[in-house]
């Protein structure tokens, strides 16, 4: 059957709206995991931030996902079928773990969520390949790219996934309170498991996807190693992982403080992530209406000094200065805390737009991945550093002290990838001009 170029667009942008919808409503049995461990298990901060950053280590295959991706195909589909593999893992995972009996071990879940974040990257790589690709290809009613349509597609699954992140945490924070954790696992996993019936019944031939001839796992890692030898990427990416594994992360210190020491309501913290979630959405709109213009690399750098002002400010509210000039505990938690943690996630949008403009043809799946990759060993990394500095600063369930200290260094640490951002390539489009003229 053949699809009209603008059948096949909407289409196309069903299925990549539902995928990163569905990525970003993730964040609903998180929310639940960070709580069921904390009161339910009754595991340290240390521990807790372990357990979240080692169930995130199936992130890092995603370069051998997306090699396959490129290069083995599925009854003839290279993409699609990889996303619905990624749904049916993930429904599987979240399924069990709901019918499964409430007090199960840790090394149990963990291995659960293990799967589920397994099911995660493969989904994401192959709807990553996707954006990559189409980002790349030319508008039908012209023969070279239009400055002004990119970074169109990656703005719209970064609002997709924003706004599944705004509802998850939304709901998250309202049902935490009403519903048993397995109720809340077995709701996403019927939702990933109509993710999976949905995308089985869409053919990749309709969706008007670039038509890329396999050689095999050899010839597309071949191409692959060719793409990063390449200065621009490869300094690019290094850089960009640098930039997040160089920060230790007392993520999971700080839920403790907020929560236990401060006994912040779970229902605030639900709403300090809905209004993280909400600013990633307006900072697609933001970025696709007023920034695409801007220099990667100042663009970039902002946000990272943006990034240790704000820990500065957490230094400053961990010693109680908003609290004495009158500003609640819960009001800062819901705007800065909320603010910083997902600021930490700003520039992947820009350095996805300039990493595909990078990107060589056919192995757009491969080098996201590898990207992606990168950013998920990073924030391990990163995790496990805050795992160290948490406990060099003696910080446990019911003391707090060393804590203001921790976050210096934090801020400190932060700073430093600012001092070699030339890294980054600043005219990239511009050299794509001349290349085209």
């Amino acid at each position: 059957m053949v699809v009209s170029e603008d059948g096949g667009g909407k289409l196309l942008k069903r299925i990549l709206g539902l995928g990163y919808w569905v990525q970003g409503f993730r964040c609903f049995p998180w929310l639940v995991v960070s709580f069921y461990l904390k009161d339910g298990l009754n595991v340290e901060p240390s521990t807790l931030q372990l357990l979240q950053n080692s169930a995130n280590l199936p992130m890092v295959g995603k370069p051998f996902y997306g090699l396959v991706s490129d290069s083995v195909y599925i009854s003839g589909q290279r993409r699609v079928p990889y996303i619905a593999l990624g749904a049916c893992l993930q429904a599987m995972s979240w399924l069990v773990i709901a019918i499964s009996p409430s007090n199960m071990s840790i090394f149990t879940i963990s291995i659960y969520l293990l799967l589920s974040n397994l099911g995660a990257s493969v989904a994401e790589v192959a709807n990553d390949a996707i954006v990559a690709e189409m980002a790349k290809q030319p508008p039908s009613s012209t023969k070279r790219p239009q400055p002004s349509s990119s970074g169109n597609l990656q703005s719209f699954v970064w609002i997709a996934s924003s706004a599944g992140g705004v509802l998850g945490n939304l709901l998250g924070g309202i049902f935490i309170g009403q519903f048993s954790p397995q109720f809340m696992f077995l709701i996403f996993g019927l939702l990933l498991a109509l993710q999976f019936f949905i995308t089985i019944l869409v053919r990749e031939s309709s969706l008007g996807l670039p038509k890329n001839p396999s050689g095999g796992i050899r010839k597309q890692l071949s191409v692959l190693v060719i793409a990063l030898r390449k200065p621009e990427i490869a300094y690019s990416i290094s850089w960009f992982t640098a930039s997040y594994a160089i920060i230790p992360a007392l993520t999971g210190t700080m839920f403790f403080y907020q929560t236990q020491y401060l006994k912040i309501n779970s229902s605030v913290i639900g709403i300090s992530k809905v209004f993280g979630q909400a600013t990633m959405l307006v900072w697609g709109i933001i970025y696709n209406q007023y920034l695409k213009s801007v220099p990667p690399r100042k663009l970039i750098s902002a946000i990272q000094t943006m990034m240790a002002c704000f820990m500065v400010s957490d230094f400053l509210f961990v010693r109680g200065f908003y609290r004495q000039i009158g500003v609640p505990d819960s009001l800062y938690v819901v705007i800065f805390s909320g603010f910083l943690e997902v600021l930490f996630f700003f520039k992947i949008l820009p350095f996805s737009v300039l990493i595909a403009q990078m990107c060589p043809p056919g192995c757009e799946g491969s080098i996201m991945a590898f990207l992606m990759s990168c950013v998920a060993l990073a924030f391990i990394v990163s995790g496990y550093l805050g795992v160290a500095l948490a406990s060099y600063i003696k910080v446990t369930t019911s003391d707090f002290s060393g804590l203001p200290f921790g976050l210096l260094i934090q801020a400190a640490c932060t700073m430093l990838p600012t001092f070699w951002s030339s890294c980054i390539p600043d005219k990239v489009e511009s050299k794509a001009k001349r290349k085209d003229q």
